[in-house]
């Protein structure tokens, strides 16, 4: 190391040349004492993107992670702004040797080390992670506008790439346990253009190789034609998209219904049709919760929570666990089993709650309808919409 430059010029010299002879494995900025109190730290690792060798930085949040890939020469410039103003300490890990740059203290300070790896770096990038649904081969996520010709994800597509991949990722051990002569048709209520739709056809033929029809139902009749053109074009066995509104669909038949983001009551009216299926499978993911907030505002309760129920943003989130909670009673009553969760990061979608309902009864839970009796009684609810669309009449 050349002993005239400071000690921040030798260890980013010292990187320049572990990135351009292919000995650099990786690099960690640790003991944060920048500005922003919410970063705790970066790692940097080499990524091969297109051919091109770049660095990826994943910078550590308190809540979340952020990635971004700079080519060497701009990424030098960001790692001498963050060792001079955000971190007190880089840790370079090469085959060849660890090197430390400490600038705590009155003067900072370079040590090297022993490697602790001596086995090359991996240049694998994080998008080429192995998926349910890949990118590569898929004619009908070009068509859809989700990747290139050549298979790679669109620069605006990533969330959704994403959030199609994780709802397969949820589905499939679901799916796997039913019975293939019982898993003959599934249901999507309110299938808009159909990416999930798409997908999971995908998987049931070319997976699971179950011979399953897959039916969308969109009221927008000119998605309807698109998504059947871009099935009939692209190959998509046993998929079809039919007009129409949830309320008005005949399920009969449907073996799994599921629906993602039907508005309000309309995610009442799905669930309902997979009852009236006796489906083995109910998934759906609610949006919007207006009805149940509605009754919520206008009770005179003077229970314990008066105290939050007066701040309307306390009101719309309690509105969404009553209602989607009182969705799961239902579903119990009628003998399903039910998990409620996220499903995918509130940072690729905020509605990212996902109710699952699993046919394990054949008879009725007197139980849950109490529940749901005290439960309405308790928030002064006159009644749940989906009672309505199960044909229940519960009193409060």
């Amino acid at each position: 190391m050349d002993s005239t430059l400071s000690k921040l010029d030798q260890f980013l010299a010292t990187l320049e040349t572990a990135v351009a002879d292919g000995s650099f494995v990786r690099l960690a900025l640790r003991n944060p004492v920048g500005p922003d109190e919410t970063l705790k730290s970066v790692d940097i690792k080499p990524v091969l993107i297109r051919g091109d060798v770049k660095l990826g930085f994943t910078m550590h949040h308190q809540t979340k992670d952020l990635v971004q890939n700079h080519p060497p020469a701009g990424a030098i410039g960001q790692l001498r702004k963050a060792l001079t103003t955000d971190f007190q300490q880089g840790y370079l890990f090469t085959t060849g040797f660890d090197l430390l740059l400490d600038t705590q203290g009155k003067a900072p300070r370079l040590k090297q080390t022993a490697p602790t790896s001596k086995a090359p770096p991996s240049l694998a990038h994080d998008r080429s992670k192995t998926r349910l649904i890949p990118a590569g081969g898929k004619s009908y996520l070009t068509a859809l506008g989700v990747t290139d010709a050549d298979g790679t994800v669109l620069k605006n597509s990533g969330d959704k790439f994403r959030q199609i991949n994780r709802y397969v990722e949820i589905l499939a051990p679901l799916l796997k346990a039913i019975p293939k002569d019982r898993l003959r048709k599934l249901v999507d209520m309110g299938a808009g253009k159909g990416y999930l739709t798409f997908a999971v056809a995908d998987y049931l033929a070319n997976t699971l190789h179950f011979p399953t029809e897959v039916v969308g139902v969109e009221f927008r009749p000119d998605l309807v034609t698109l998504c059947n053109d871009i099935a009939e074009r692209t190959g998509v066995a046993n998929l079809e998209f039919v007009p129409g509104t949830i309320e008005n669909y005949d399920s009969t038949g449907a073996d799994v219904l599921i629906a993602l983001h039907a508005c309000d009551t309309a995610t009442d009216d799905a669930i309902a049709k997979g009852i009236a299926a006796e489906a083995e499978l109910i998934v759906v993911a609610p949006c919007c919760h207006k009805q149940i907030r509605r009754e919520i505002e206008t009770a005179n309760t003077g229970n314990d929570l008066d105290f939050l129920m007066k701040h309307g943003i306390f009101v719309e989130r309690q509105a969404e666990m009553v209602t989607d909670a009182m969705r799961a009673m239902i579903l119990e009553y009628f003998g399903y089993s039910t998990k409620v969760f996220e499903f995918i990061s509130d940072l690729h979608t905020p509605k990212n709650v996902l109710i699952v309902g699993t046919r394990t009864k054949r008879g009725r839970d007197p139980a849950a309808l109490q529940k749901l009796a005290d439960a309405k009684a308790y928030f002064g609810i006159r009644r749940h919409y989906l009672e309505e669309a199960a044909g229940l009449l519960v009193s409060a």
